[in-house]
């Protein structure tokens, strides 16, 4: 016997629902716009197809058969849960509603995204925030993410990419570290330990700008960490001096517990000064990924650590 696959004839079962929902073939072809003889064109191909007397017709009466009865109980549960679903991903792309998944580094999330969460969330109650804070790289097709929130000079070109806020690296220490040395020049800091976030992959040449000048200096560390605030604390321990985004150690530096140091120059970061949202492009923009974006950038963009003055 040969096997019959549903999905071939979905759309003939949906007509063969209305048909019996409506009493009839007129009332049927009225509700969905078909033409009576298209309607019958239907159920006589469906009845063909499954090799079944679906429907008892007279010019008078019509009634279901004892197979059509089977097949119109499973088929209209069928076609009211496809109805469902697709009133459900509908709702997706009129509303702000449904899973976002984000993906943003430790840091940037403890200090920069943590307290505007309650506030986005109650603004829009029906999205579920699913954040990972990650010290890496991530791939938003293999890993699935909605939105990745990165630090980086030029954003891929396959992606979409919304500047958020403008972000500057601070040079700190603390007087026990620098033990009355004075740094009054970038090459002053030869010889100190001197820590930043970051991998060996990016090398060991700080740069610093003042104006037109330039300068670079080679310094060398007995510690490189992958994570800004671990590298605050070691500088709050007298490690030596630091190289870090200013949100993860203005507070600091603001109640004495670090020095600024060189504050006519400006450093050069290894990622950039610029915060991003990146995300795929899409013909159309989910609107749960539009809002969380102009949310960040209305919230972010004047927010206290990111002062450039």
């Amino acid at each position: 016997m040969e096997t019959i696959n549903p999905l071939d004839h979905l759309s003939d079962l949906a007509v063969f629902v209305q048909v019996v929902d409506s009493q009839g073939f007129s009332s049927a072809a009225r509700a969905m716009g078909l033409s009576k003889s298209a309607i019958s064109k239907r159920i006589n191909r469906l009845e063909q197809q499954l090799g079944l007397r679906l429907l008892q017709r007279t010019t008078r009466a019509m009634s279901l058969t004892e197979a059509g009865r089977v097949l119109y109980e499973r088929a209209a549960q069928g076609v009211a849960l496809l109805d469902q679903s697709a009133r459900l991903a509908a709702g997706l792309i009129d509303a702000p509603r449904g899973t976002l998944r984000v993906t943003a580094s430790v840091t940037f999330g403890k200090l920069c995204l943590a307290s505007l969460i309650p506030e986005f969330l109650a603004r829009y109650p029906e999205i579920e925030l699913q954040l990972t804070l990650l010290d890496r790289f991530v791939d938003l097709v293999d890993e699935g993410y909605d939105v990745a929130l990165r630090l980086t000079r030029t954003p891929p070109e396959q992606v979409v990419a919304k500047a958020l806020m403008p972000v500057r690296y601070r040079l700190c220490s603390t007087a026990e570290a620098l033990n009355g040395r004075k740094i009054e020049h970038p090459t002053d800091l030869a010889g100190h330990n001197c820590l930043h976030y970051g991998l060996r992959e990016f090398g060991n040449e700080w740069r610093f700008q003042r104006g037109d000048e330039e300068a670079r200096v080679s310094v060398t560390s007995n510690v490189v960490v992958n994570n800004s605030e671990v590298v605050r604390d070691l500088l709050l321990a007298g490690l030596g001096i630091g190289l870090v985004w200013n949100y993860a150690v203005d507070r600091e530096i603001a109640d004495g517990r670090l020095l600024p140091l060189l504050p006519e120059w400006t450093p050069v970061g290894p990622f950039g000064q610029i915060a991003y949202a990146l995300w795929l492009p899409q013909t159309h923009l989910p609107p749960k990924i539009r809002v969380f974006v102009d949310f960040l950038a209305e919230h972010l963009h004047d927010t206290p650590t990111t002062d450039l003055k």
